[in-house]
């Protein structure tokens, strides 16, 4: 009896064993990431170690890592500076645009790229798909960047606006100065051609041959004039994606004036976080772009009328005619100023002095007029009081997943792909990263036959021999053949049916042929001619003709007066393929933690988040 209880704990644990040996022998990941296998797919990323407070920076890296159109312009710039003569980005100007001297060896980094090259490897590294659990460190990109801004990285702020305004900042700058050193490139090029072409007119001019003739008639031609200093001309950049413009416009409220707006490029939008239990976004933005006055306001239209004012009162009291003939002169000024531009001073004559100039009262508002790619909108919930310390807005904001940004004439629609949150109070707290699992479409290649550039916003089309009308024509008959006899029509009931179809997609929309042809079949779904028969005439023999789906079979049923009923009804909306919705997966990591979650506990983070970040939808207009 004493061994009776110790029997059955052997048997217990032996039991105990072999189910755990079963469950890792058919489960292994259940072990490893502690989840079970059903979500196993959501270890397929790379987490971001924490060495020393740096969740700051793994939650903005993370977030850029989720953006496909900031990959492709990573992708673009390197190659564009590796397929290019390092010599253009190495040549430094002598001065700048305003005549001041330039930081050589800054200069020489932004156009080399060099926190572009670093930000890609590890974007890349970020976005592989590993079959293991995997961690990998940032401070490769920590190091590119203090080098690149001759400065250490605090990590005693620890806020991760602050570093991606950095980030962003700086590919702005290294993106626009290579953009400069491959337009002066081009100018000297022209100018060498130029030249070249007038030297050897000048030399062959005493030779009367056919030769001297041609190179004189070129030379007497006028030539594409040289490119200006901020004139696209070879390639058409389609710029920063992050970055965007706005105008502040200022309309005077007694003389109507609105002086021409300044614009303000942006990288990043900071809306105001009410101080209250919950708000929107839209409340944000219409507390950002609304109209405010502003009083005490010097308008430059109503100072010219008050100069007129006062030369006019000087005329009256002025006695001699040289006098009088003076200071008409500078009122004839003046209101030629107003005509012309009332911003800009008259010549040749002395306005009152400002602050004896009316003050008026204006309305500002700001509005978008280049639309990013990629909007970043941070949302600042700091709440500075000045008789004690800071602290956080801790107020709850719901955000959509789509966001129609602009008015009726200019909407753009922008899509969720990340948002960073933080978790504490004002001095501490952490930070995590929400991406959409968002897989982009295979990147086309239309300029593998083209000329128009490797880096050429427009491809240029392939010449095809048959035409696209023709094409279209060809295979919306095959393809109703096919369907007639499917349903036992007759030839003289086609009208009927190709009335109900939609005109065929252009060759250029068509998919590819398959690699063999398809034989036709009948509604039992057998073969409808023997392995030894010939190929139909109705079928295409050529490889670049389109291949129908549906492929007219050799025997027919006989018809009856349903079928051509239901043929002249037949809907094919139903034939269509379905538009598959977006993905409502995402990835929730913190640090090196990676756990999957949907869209509806991303919209929940309604207390905790910080920095959004929206896509412009592809099938919508593009940014101007």
């Amino acid at each position: 009896m004493p061994d009776k209880p110790l029997t059955v704990l052997t048997y217990a644990a032996s039991a105990s064993l072999a189910a755990v040996a079963l469950v890792y022998f058919f489960n292994p990941n259940q072990f490893i990431d502690g989840d079970s296998s059903t979500r196993s797919r959501s270890k397929g990323i790379i987490g971001l170690v924490n060495p020393a407070n740096d969740c700051f920076i793994n939650s903005v890296l993370q977030s850029l890592a989720g953006l496909g159109d900031l990959r492709l312009f990573l992708i673009r710039e390197v190659h564009r500076r590796e397929l290019d003569d390092a010599s253009i980005y190495a040549s430094v100007p002598e001065k700048d645009g305003r005549g001041k001297d330039i930081d050589v060896k800054k200069l020489v980094s932004l156009q080399g790229g060099e926190v572009t090259r670093g930000l890609k490897s590890i974007l890349d590294q970020l976005n592989e798909r590993p079959i293991y659990r995997k961690t990998i460190s940032a401070q490769s990109f920590v190091g590119v960047l203090e080098n690149a801004l001759g400065s250490r990285i605090s990590r005693a702020q620890q806020d991760a606006q602050e570093l991606l305004q950095i980030v962003a900042e700086r590919l702005s700058e290294e993106y626009h100065a290579g953009r400069q050193a491959r337009q002066r490139h081009k100018r000297e090029l022209h100018r060498d051609l130029r030249n070249s072409v007038c030297s050897s007119s000048k030399e062959n001019a005493q030779a009367p041959d056919r030769q001297s003739l041609d190179v004189s008639a070129a030379a007497s031609e006028p030539h594409a004039p040289i490119p200006a200093a901020g004139e696209d001309t070879a390639e058409d950049e389609t710029g920063f994606p992050l970055e965007g413009q706005t105008e502040a416009r200022v309309e005077c409220q007694h003389c109507r004036f609105s002086p021409k707006p300044t614009p303000t490029s942006f990288v990043m939008l900071n809306l105001m976080v009410p101080q209250k239990n919950a708000t929107t976004l839209n409340e944000c933005f219409d507390a950002h772009f609304k109209t405010e006055y502003i009083d005490d306001y010097k308008c430059d239209r109503c100072r010219l009328d008050h100069a007129i004012e006062t030369l006019e009162e000087e005329l009256e009291f002025a006695r001699s005619k040289e006098q009088q003939d003076m200071i008409q002169a500078k009122i004839n000024r003046v209101r030629k100023a107003l005509e012309i531009d009332p911003e800009k001073a008259p010549e040749r004559v002395q306005l009152p002095d400002i602050k004896h100039a009316p003050k008026r009262k204006v309305a500002r508002h700001v509005q978008i007029t280049k639309f990013p790619k990629i909007l970043v909108i941070h949302l600042s919930r700091s709440v500075f009081d000045p008789g004690s310390y800071s602290q956080k807005n801790a107020a709850k904001l719901s955000f959509p997943e789509r966001l129609p940004i602009g008015g009726i004439l200019n909407r753009r629609n922008y899509k969720l792909l990340g948002l960073v949150t933080h978790k504490g109070t004002h001095n501490s707290g952490h930070y995590e990263t929400f991406r959409r699992q968002h897989l982009y479409p295979p990147t086309s290649r239309p300029h593998v036959k083209s000329t128009a550039g490797p880096y050429s916003a427009t491809a240029t089309p392939i010449v095809r021999n048959q035409s696209s009308s023709q094409t279209s024509e060809n295979v919306s008959t095959t393809c109703i053949g096919g369907m007639e006899g499917r349903l036992g029509l007759k030839p003289g009931e086609r009208s009927s049916l190709s009335t109900n179809i939609s005109p065929a997609p252009s060759t250029q929309s068509l998919s590819p042929p398959p690699s063999r042809p398809t034989s036709g079949l009948t509604a039992g779904g057998k073969e409808s001619r023997p392995s030894g028969e010939s190929r139909p005439a109705s079928m295409p023999s050529t490889p670049g003709e389109p291949t129908s789906i549906l492929s007219p079979p050799t025997e027919t049923k006989p018809d009856t007066p349903a079928l051509s009923q239901y043929s002249a009804s037949l809907d094919l909306s139903r034939f269509r393929r379905k538009k598959t919705k977006m993905s409502d997966r995402w990835w929730r990591i913190s640090d090196d933690k990676v756990k999957e979650c949907n869209t509806v506990d991303v919209l929940a983070m309604q207390r905790d988040v910080y920095m959004l970040f929206y896509e412009m939808e592809r099938s919508g207009p593009t940014g101007s």
